[in-house]
């Protein structure tokens, strides 16, 4: 993109729709009149009283405990210099947004228009009732310094200089894992930065604050060397001053492990590099070019670990990894500072993430197959899903550890649970299921391993402990796959059932079907072609016992890839065939049924489909309230659909009295317990939503889950197919591998509570 364009492009951003990038938005009701009264006088009189009394409860009764301030005077914006306290607003607000996306964490930018350290100092302090944490934002060196100081002294609130703290433990966190994948101790490793700013003088204390010593550090400034023999050297200058007979940047890099830019462009040439010691190490942070251009730099020494301030290149360093947890942290259990305890956690929280399993939601967000712990993946990427849970909570204990937490925390995974619900979504559900898998992994065999995405959620669900995955496919296209994207799958079964025709096996599973299948229209010709589908084949061992469950239907249609299953394995007895989506959203989670297998039920179809549901609900330790949905209420309107959702309800109330399941009802009373009680307070439904919802024909169903799906920002898990004689699980065509992953995870539970009830 061209400077102008992009110039074009960012000025419309901020300009389009209500100017700006946040904005208040109410978080209780305001509709009526007595909303508003309770909102504003005379309501709002009682907290204000229960405040004056205990200053405490403003946490209880005001949204100080969820509020930053992010605060500066514009004297160092970005690259831009001091442009200003107005000027800097747009920047102020940018780091609002990222609070609010990254942590959920409210805020109010604040531009003060004074350079004066004691207006400045004493106008923040003024605000302290207002905020649970104040974030010091683009301040001059060495002003900053003071201010900083000053307001950890002189409040009782949380106080950060990101700029200074957010890239040292950013860094701090890359440097850990570059000298381990270097193998080089961080005790020992010789130490250059470039760069004599507020940044600068943080980030060094952080690296010897994490193992570094002073005596193999040396710092730079745009005048050379910050020698001890200079003259009029400041305090936080002086602190880094060095003996060593060395003078340029040049002379500094001879030999040296490690270099840590935050100066300027193009500072470091290919040939100082050349120069460095085995196995470098280069953090060159200037924005928006740094030190060494990347390309070069890589191209100059194949041995570096490099890394930059840039998105666009790999290990990026920054402070949106830190900065929204570390507030997050700290705010949730109400400190009073944010010091040297909590910063160190936060980095050793960062620097172990990156040496965990990546999220593939992560590795779609860059377009990148299995990004995993290495020389291009030293610390984790913004978008981890991971950090608001590893970072906070290490954070929060770190506060009560060091004793500057006024509220601690007992319950570790009730704190976890809250934390993945402000990503915006309560996904317990599926984390509670992962756990359950884990604890007892299942053999899962993959229809189609011949693929990229299967072969990504195969490689997680090994990793994560969740299956022990099988493949099937062609052998020599699956190896060629594992070695082109880097899977670690090596130790892995491979299945080629083209290859198995005379096997043991083969004849085996080609006599089952056949017998099966004889006077369905299939003889022993049919039975030995169909066996070398690798849907039938993989029905086959889980019939046979030779895996725990399977799952198919990624480039298959759903009816293609379901047959096999009901030929060689069919039904429960007694039982039918439905299929299940759990809808993971805001408000928690919805199952939806049937949406894949009946296309027309009768009323008994939807009566047995709705005691499948209410089985498989239950299995998820949730209680089912299960809803008959039609176009009617309770008898409001006649017609062959409403009449067979009531025969429906009819014959569950006689057959299965202990179900919680009503209707003929619409959707929107079904899901509102308000409506509910006031419209139709006979329902068995009443006291809760509905949490289970009986659709009464496939089209219903199957448009129901895909339009929540799609724009209720709703995630869907599914199909998970009810009713089978063993577990088999057939996916969307074109799952996403998360869908896959969680599918797996769906389907090894199930072959565990089949495994059970057969005991």
């Amino acid at each position: 993109m061209s400077n102008i364009n992009r110039k074009k492009d960012a000025l419309q951003y901020h300009a389009m729709g209500r100017p700006g990038k946040i904005a208040v938005v109410p978080t209780k009701p305001h509709s009526t009149q007595r909303d508003l009264s309770l909102a504003y006088s005379p309501g709002v009189a009682e907290p204000c009283l229960a405040i004056a009394e205990n200053k405490e409860d403003a946490y209880k009764y005001t949204a100080k405990g969820n509020l930053v301030a992010v605060i500066s005077n514009g004297t160092a914006v970005l690259g831009l210099g001091d442009i200003g306290a107005q000027a800097g607003k747009p920047v102020m607000e940018g780091k609002g947004l990222l609070f609010k996306i990254f942590a959920d964490i409210d805020v109010f930018d604040i531009e003060l228009d004074t350079k004066n350290v004691d207006e400045f100092v004493n106008i923040v302090k003024a605000m302290e009732p207002t905020f649970g944490g104040v974030n010091l934002e683009d301040i001059k060196a060495p002003e900053c310094f003071e201010i900083e100081r000053r307001l950890k002294a002189e409040m009782n609130i949380p106080v950060m200089h990101d700029d200074q703290h957010g890239t040292a433990i950013i860094s701090g966190a890359a440097l850990i894992n570059a000298c381990e994948l270097q193998n080089k101790n961080i005790a020992e490793v010789k130490i250059v930065v470039n760069g004599a700013g507020a940044a600068a003088i943080s980030c060094t204390a952080m690296y010897v604050a994490v193992g570094a010593r002073k005596e193999n550090i040396v710092m730079l400034d745009s005048k050379g060397v910050i020698r001890a023999d200079r003259e009029n050297l400041d305090a936080t200058k002086s602190e880094w001053a060095t003996t060593l007979d060395i003078h340029t940047l040049a002379d500094a890099v001879v030999g040296s492990d490690v270099f840590i830019g935050l100066s300027k462009a193009d500072v470091l040439s290919p040939e100082m590099l050349l120069t460095m010691a085995a196995n470098p190490i280069v953090l060159a942070m200037a924005n928006p070019n740094p030190e060494i251009a990347y390309d070069l730099a890589i191209a100059t020494r194949t041995d570096i670990i490099m890394g930059t301030g840039r998105s666009d290149y790999p290990n990026q360093v920054n402070n949106v990894l830190g900065f929204p947890y570390i507030f997050r942290g700290a705010l949730d259990v109400r400190a009073t500072a944010i010091n040297e305890e909590m910063k160190i956690a936060a980095v050793k929280a960062i620097a172990e993430l990156a040496k965990q399993p990546v999220p593939e939601e992560v590795n779609v967000a860059y377009n990148q197959n299995n990004i995993r712990f290495g020389h291009t993946y030293v610390i984790p990427k913004p978008t981890d899903p991971r950090l608001i849970t590893e970072v906070s909570i290490a954070v929060a204990k770190a506060a009560i550890e060091s004793g500057v937490a006024r509220k601690i925390i007992e319950d570790w995974d009730a704190y976890r649970d809250e934390l993945h619900k402000r990503l915006g979504k309560d996904d317990r559900l599926i984390r509670n299921i992962t756990y359950k898998a884990k604890s007892n992994p299942k053999r899962v065999v993959f229809a189609e391993a011949d693929n990229y995405k299967t072969l990504r959620a195969a490689q997680i669900v090994k990793e994560e402990g969740i299956a022990f995955p099988i493949l099937l496919g062609n052998k020599e296209k699956i190896n060629q796959l594992i070695a082109e994207y880097g899977f670690e799958l090596e130790d892995v079964e491979i299945i080629d059932p083209q290859l198995e025709v005379g096997s043991v096996r083969f004849e085996k599973y080609a006599e089952h079907l056949y017998q099966k299948r004889q006077r369905r229209g299939i003889n022993k010709l049919d039975s030995r072609k169909l066996i070398t589908n690798r849907n039938y084949f993989a029905a086959s061992m889980v019939e046979f016992g030779e895996a725990d469950t399977l799952i198919s239907g990624l480039t298959r249609n759903y009816a293609s890839t379901i047959r096999p299953a009901l030929q060689v394995i069919g039904a429960k007895p007694g039982s039918r065939v439905a299929g299940m989506y759990i809808m993971i959203t805001e408000k928690g989670p919805l199952f939806f049924g049937d949406t894949t297998v009946n296309a027309d039920p009768s009323a008994q179809d939807l009566a047995d489909i709705a005691v499948l549901l209410d089985s498989a609900v239950k299995r998820f330790n949730i209680k089912p309230r299960l809803a008959m949905l039609s176009y009617s209420n309770f008898g409001s309107n006649d017609g062959f659909v409403a009449d067979k959702v009531r025969e429906a309800v009819k014959i569950l109330h006689s057959n299965n009295p202990e179900l919680i399941v009503d209707g003929d009802i619409q959707a929107n009373f079904a899901l509102s317990k308000e409506m509910l009680a006031d419209n139709f307070p006979f329902s068995r439904l009443n006291g809760e939503p509905a949490n289970t919802l009986v659709f009464p024909n496939l089209e219903s169903g199957n448009i129901a889950y895909k339009l929540l799906q799609q724009v209720g920002n709703a995630e869907a898990v599914g199909p998970i197919l009810l009713g089978m004689n063993k577990p088999v699980h057939v996916l969307q065509l074109d799952s996403s591998v998360r869908e896959i992953v969680n599918m797996v995870t769906i389907a090894v539970v199930d072959a565990i509570e089949h495994g059970n009830s057969t005991k």
